[in-house]
């Protein structure tokens, strides 16, 4: 599609049709959402997921709907497994998104060891592994995107989120330090900021930390946002599509908040 103004033509590619997508994470909540909207769009999907039963099963899925979609079983906190997984995708890839990642829930003193490493190793070293990976590919493929997944909590202090928040805040730095050494080689790096998304992990965590109180607990998470409700997995995974696209092609080195107006809203 092309738009004319003041004698400049403006070209719009609004679908990323045959091009390759790689999505960490995509076996649920938003990863899926990512997996099944860029497949929708006609996007040859790779995703990479630790779970081999449910992702085989989301490929198949995808596959029975006449989408190209392929599952890529191992873990992002491996560097070997991340290295060998990405070199296994023939040809080029045009966009890498970030969104594997793990959550914690407490303070300093609350936090092991073991616990500290283990949403280190998943939120930070597994985003490092994949970018390294695959920037070969993105680089044959003369340029491309990088989107990672970042939160409300890269900027922001909120309670009981110590490990997790730190592991964001890198993901922001990261995102930045990737978009300007990069840039000159056609490679955009941006990062999504969600507020609370209702994904299995909520309901896990309602569940084990409040049972019989799911409901009324939903319900206040839901307000500490001024738009009132949690956003939907679907609603990440446009936005991501858009930055990810010829329609995202002049942003790079962004922090985008899709969060109803968590950080920007006085409550």
């Amino acid at each position: 599609m092309a738009l004319k103004n003041a004698g400049a033509t403006f070209r719009f590619t609004l679908i990323m049709e045959n091009k390759t997508v790689l999505i960490t994470g995509g076996a649920s909540g938003i990863g899926l959402a990512m997996v099944q909207l860029f497949a929708a769009k006609k996007t040859k999907v790779y995703f990479i997921d630790i779970n081999p039963e449910v992702g085989e099963k989301v490929a198949q899925d995808e596959r029975a709907k006449g989408f190209d979609v392929t599952f890529l079983c191992g873990s992002v906190a491996d560097p070997a497994e991340s290295e060998s997984l990405i070199q296994s995708i023939p040809g080029k890839i045009d966009t890498l998104i970030n969104n594997a990642g793990v959550s914690h829930v407490g303070k300093v003193e609350t936090t092991s060891t073991e616990d500290f490493d283990r949403v280190f190793q998943v939120n930070v070293k597994g985003m490092f592994n994949c970018i390294k990976a695959a920037l070969p590919k993105l680089k044959e493929n003369g340029g491309g995107s990088i989107l990672n997944m970042a939160s409300v909590a890269a900027t922001i202090g909120i309670p009981d989120r110590f490990a997790y928040s730190m592991t964001k805040g890198a993901a922001l730095s990261m995102t930045l330090s990737v978009a300007r050494d990069y840039v000159a080689d056609g490679i955009r790096c941006n990062c999504l900021s969600p507020g609370r998304v209702h994904t299995p992990f909520v309901d896990g965590f309602l569940a084990k930390n409040y049972p019989g109180q799911e409901k009324e607990m939903f319900e206040k998470l839901a307000a500490t946002q001024p738009i009132g409700r949690m956003a939907t997995p679907s609603e990440i995974a446009e936005l991501a599509y858009f930055v990810s696209a010829d329609t995202g092609s002049f942003m790079t080195g962004t922090n985008i908040p899709i969060d109803g107006g968590f950080l920007g809203l006085k409550m």
